[in-house]
């Protein structure tokens, strides 16, 4: 299976963007210590503070499943404390069990196949 590119909306809720700012860096450290096949894992805020996006690239779907593993117990957190409302984008070859998993967890999942691009330089000559 090929690698699978994620992107993830949140909206932080009112007054809680100290919460959500410390259970993101939780999230982020387990990722990093028990993770091995995650290629992209960034968290970007909106200027107000009432807005995250957090960009995910996994080597395949095995791994993104594996990460979800990792990071469960800490991403309940984030969404109990701190979060309301959650869209997911993903990009590639998405596996139904992870469509499954964003229509019961999520407001669905919206998908999007590669058409084209410039690839690795290497690749272009």
């Amino acid at each position: 299976m090929s690698k699978l590119e994620l992107h993830a909306q949140l909206k932080i809720r009112p007054g809680q963007l100290e919460t959500f700012k410390a259970q993101a860096a939780e999230i982020v450290r387990v990722a990093r210590e028990k993770d091995t096949q995650t290629m992209r894992f960034d968290w970007f805020i909106s200027e107000d503070g009432t807005h995250c996006e957090v960009h995910e690239t996994y080597v395949s779907d095995a791994a993104f499943f594996e990460h979800t593993q990792h990071i469960m117990e800490a991403r309940a957190a984030l969404f109990r404390d701190s979060v309301d409302g959650h869209h997911v984008t993903a990009y590639g070859d998405v596996p139904q069990r992870l469509i499954d998993m964003a229509n019961a967890h999520a407001s669905g999942l919206e998908t999007y196949s590669f058409l084209q691009g410039l690839g690795p330089r290497s690749e272009r000559g």
